[in-house]
């Protein structure tokens, strides 16, 4: 850097130091920006908030009045419309998240452009007076200690410059990967929402839009959970058969509507000392299947259908896969959740063969428990000969 006469080096300095302030100034006012841009339409999203909590009381309210079906339409119209709210709320905040972010990108870039020409001004700047050059020709010890101390002012601003760059930065990726979360989220709000509104087309569908109807359906869910839950508690009549081998015929499929249940089913449960267990931690995977149990055959809100134990299928692929364990789609979504809150086992059919096979080597015992429906529920029982579980299948017809 070329020697300046004192008077044009101090005035360059100055102008530099000047421009700079100026940008950091601008970059402060745009951050603030930002900030009050956010606060102005808080407005918004409070009244949504305060939508949403309305009708998130109105929908824990359906839930706990009488089950009629006038209330469950009621209930899936506040579900969908609180959904909707929700996906309103959301979409809200990633249009603000989108702004600031630009807003963010921009001051970044400013501030990048700022720190890498003062990176370059002080680095010649400290190189000149450090040169002892630059001593012998101040016009007085005073003018040297004058310009040093500049210098230290000029470094303390890189300094904060720097930090400010650092914070910009780090702002910048934290809005960035709230942004990632949020469309993960309202991907999710729109999906709930198409499965809700499925769900109330299904009831209407189920019920004919008939009370009676709903009853009906109500009172068979509730009399399987009750004779289920019986069963696996050893309240079930049963008849021990005798030693069966790993694939052996035990049963057939009842076809069509039997006792407790509106269609062709095996309901096939895995229970430990009374206490049901997942069957997917049993069953092997890589079977032909069709999920069919979200709001239709084949759409994506389906239960998981997860297998990753050894055991072979009690049925013939492929798989008709009805409601899977735990916390289905149906109990979710449908008057099924008013009678229990965890599927004990899962429900399939099979598009090849209504035989129903032993899973593993055991005895077998044939059983059937009448509740207070009056019908009797038949099923078969495999006690393995290994590892002590007990393996049920329910709504079948016993083998000669």
């Amino acid at each position: 850097m070329a020697l300046l006469p004192g008077h044009e080096k101090s005035y360059a300095m100055k102008y530099v130091f000047k421009k700079i302030f100026l940008l950091l100034v601008f970059s402060s006012i745009l951050f603030g920006f930002v900030k009050i841009s956010y606060a102005q339409t808080c407005g918004n999203l409070d009244e949504c908030n305060k939508l949403i909590q309305e009708y998130q009381e109105q929908v824990t309210k359906l839930q706990g009045q009488a089950s009629t079906l006038k209330n469950q339409i009621a209930q899936f119209d506040a579900q969908i419309k609180l959904t909707t709210l929700k996906i309103a709320q959301t979409q809200e905040k990633i249009n603000m998240l989108g702004g600031r972010i630009v807003q963010l990108g921009e001051s970044l870039d400013s501030l990048t452009l700022a720190f890498n020409s003062r990176a370059v001004e002080t680095y010649k700047l400290s190189k000149f007076e450090n040169n002892f050059y630059f001593v012998l020709s101040a016009s007085d010890l005073g003018s040297a200690v004058s310009r040093f101390h500049y210098l230290q002012k000029i470094q303390e601003e890189d300094r904060n410059l720097l930090q400010r760059l650092q914070e910009a930065q780090t702002t910048y990726q934290g809005e960035k990967a709230d942004q990632e979360e949020l469309q993960k989220q309202l991907k999710t709000q729109q999906a709930n929402l198409n499965a809700q509104k499925a769900a109330k087309a299904r009831l209407l569908k189920d019920t004919q839009n008939s009370e009676s109807r709903y009853q009906q359906l109500l009172a068979e869910a509730r009399a399987e959970f009750e004779a289920i839950q019986g069963i696996l508690a050893g309240r079930g009549k049963e008849t021990e058969v005798g030693h069966v081998d790993q694939g052996a015929k035990i049963a057939t499929m009842i076809q069509g509507s039997s006792c407790n249940s509106g269609g062709t089913h095996l309901h096939f449960t895995v229970s430990q000392n009374g206490v049901a267990q997942n069957p997917f931690n049993y069953l092997k995977g890589g079977i032909d299947y069709e999920n069919c149990s979200g709001s239709g055959c084949g759409s994506s809100d389906g239960d998981s259908f997860n297998p990753t134990g050894s055991w072979d299928w009690p049925i013939n692929p492929k798989i008709k896969f009805n409601q899977g364990y735990g916390s289905t789609w149906a109990v979710r979504n449908t008057y099924i959740g008013r009678i229990y809150s965890s599927h004990n086992g899962i429900d399939i059919n099979s598009g090849s063969s209504s035989d129903v096979k032993a899973v593993k080597a055991g005895v077998l015992f044939r059983g059937s428990y009448v509740g207070g429906s009056g019908c009797s529920l038949r099923y078969v029982r495999v006690h393995n000969d290994d590892g002590g579980l007990d393996v049920f299948y329910l709504h079948v017809n016993y083998s000669l």
